[in-house]
């Protein structure tokens, strides 16, 4: 995801901006023309950034980085000795990362510049909201950008992501790409990790959106409110212009009093202080409609192919951004109403015998908690949901996911999810905890399957008509971890073989 001919930069300019002359043979001479943090993805002429690991810090890898074409090297006081040893030009500062989105954007001649960027934060909803944004761009007749968990698209291009959102260096260089392929807006999701360990920076972005927030990734931040401060930073004159904020969450309502740049409040519940509301919300199986309500008396009628309340939420969320991004209302409520899906996301798979199969990606309690509150409106007959916990991630809401499956599903199969190093039943004991605090008499039918293909199995066997079966915590993933290894496994084709299976028998 790298532009075809990256400009050449001198290195003596990158000295000046960080304060650090170079040192080496070549130093005078040197230049630049892209970046990277991966030693084994150098290219020709490649500054290569050095940065501190776990067990072994970058700087090891410098030599392998000037055999494969790297230019010069950045890296810390702990890198300078085998940086130096490589022969390259090197950089010193005191932490490399710290810098890394300002040098990459200077490396590319900062790209963000040229575009309408759009950015996403919060625990759920992200990757939806970015598809009805990227609608509603193009129906303002942008060529456009995507960034997210889901893919990666630049103008007609795909790729499959690795992270939600990109390393800077990534980034930098995907922003690169999108202006040399005639992008003139995006929209991206911008995690909490990326917020902490500085992925986004230099970039700036025209408006920034916040969801929602829940428990998520507490085996990376602190503590929640450390979550919810990192998430904070996305709202300063450094990174946005300008916010849109949802105060159906309390988070919300504290995050527009602590934002550092002016925000625009909506709510889907028809809060009356916002500044955009939703009425007359009607919802079903194949999608919602509303009316939307802003400012000045300004409206316009909402119809979206997306079922659930979250997703007038997400709708909604996005509509306001758009707007604060110059779309006029009734374009951007054209663009939102051709998004028809989202991949791993509500993802309805066909072909079940009078009963409903969903795939969807929620992997933490709040998200748990509203598929299946969205999905008890459209239910006829039971409620079946598919879902285990990932392992090496959040201990903490293993239990609170169990706890929600067993109180709000008729019947909950907990399974596995991506084990990774631990053992599957072990996860699923800490997933039981939840389901025992739950009364018996208000419990769901537990069965506890550790193998996921055959939960879903058993899912779609069970199922009947007016039933409906979320297989959730995947989505679109096409692989499972387990022990080392990624086995494939895409829980969509998983329950359309289920389902095969079913009307063969």
């Amino acid at each position: 995801m790298r532009p075809a001919a990256g400009q050449v930069r001198p290195l003596s300019g990158l000295a000046a901006m960080l304060g650090a002359p170079s040192a080496g043979p070549r130093a005078p001479l040197a230049a630049v023309t892209g970046i990277t943090i991966d030693s084994r993805q150098v290219r020709q002429g490649d500054l290569y950034v050095a940065l501190p690991g776990a067990s072994v810090h970058g700087a090891a890898f410098a030599r392998a980085a000037a055999e494969a074409g790297a230019a010069a090297v950045l890296t810390d006081r702990a890198g300078e000795r085998d940086a130096v040893a490589s022969g390259l030009p090197v950089l010193v500062v005191p932490d490399p990362r710290a810098v890394l989105g300002r040098v990459a954007a200077w490396v590319y001649e900062r790209p963000a510049e040229g575009l309408l960027l759009l950015g996403v934060t919060g625990t759920s909803g992200k990757s939806t909201t970015t598809y009805l944004l990227e609608g509603g761009l193009r129906a303002a007749g942008h060529r456009t950008g995507l960034v997210g968990g889901v893919e990666i698209q630049v103008g007609d291009l795909r790729f499959t992501p690795t992270l939600t959102t990109p390393e800077a260096s990534d980034l930098q260089a995907l922003f690169a790409l999108m202006r040399e392929q005639g992008v003139t807006a995006a929209a991206m999701e911008v995690s909490s990790h990326a917020l902490a360990l500085g992925r986004v920076d230099g970039a700036h972005y025209d408006v920034a959106l916040f969801t929602n927030l829940s428990q998520d990734h507490l085996d990376f931040h602190r503590d929640l409110d450390d979550y919810f401060m990192t998430k904070v930073r996305l709202f300063t004159p450094e990174l946005a212009r300008a916010g849109v904020v949802n105060i159906d969450d309390p988070h919300g309502r504290e995050l527009v009093g602590l934002s550092k740049i002016p925000v625009t409040t909506f709510s889907a519940a028809g809060a009356a202080e916002a500044d955009w509301v939703a009425r007359d919300v009607r919802l079903g199986a194949d999608g919602s409609t509303f009316r939307v309500i802003g400012p000045g008396g300004v409206e316009a009628d909402v119809s979206v192919a997306l079922p659930g309340p979250f997703n007038v939420a997400n709708t909604l969320g996005a509509l306001v951004t758009l707007v604060e991004a110059g779309v006029p209302l009734q374009v951007a409520v054209h663009g939102v109403g051709t998004v028809t899906g989202v991949p791993g996301r509500m993802e309805r798979v066909p072909g079940a015998p009078g009963f409903q199969a969903i795939v969807d990606y929620s992997h933490k309690p709040g998200a748990v908690e509203s598929v299946l509150g969205a999905l008890r409106e459209v239910t006829s007959g039971s409620l079946i949901i598919v879902l285990g916990c990932g392992g090496d991630r959040d201990r903490g809401k293993r239990a609170l996911m169990g706890e929600a499956a067993a109180r709000l599903a008729d019947v909950a199969i907990l399974t596995s999810d991506n084990p990774r190093s631990e053992d599957p039943l072990r996860i699923l004991g800490e997933m039981l905890q939840g389901v025992l605090s739950v009364p018996e008499r208000d419990r769901a039918h537990v069965i506890m399957e550790p193998d996921r293909a055959c939960a879903i199995d058993l899912a779609i066997g069970r199922a009947r008509p007016g039933d409906v079966v979320v297989v959730a915590g995947k989505g679109h993933e096409q692989g499972q971890y387990v022990a080392g290894e990624v086995l494939p496994f895409d829980d969509r084709q998983v329950v359309a073989e289920a389902i095969g299976r079913r009307e063969r028998t």
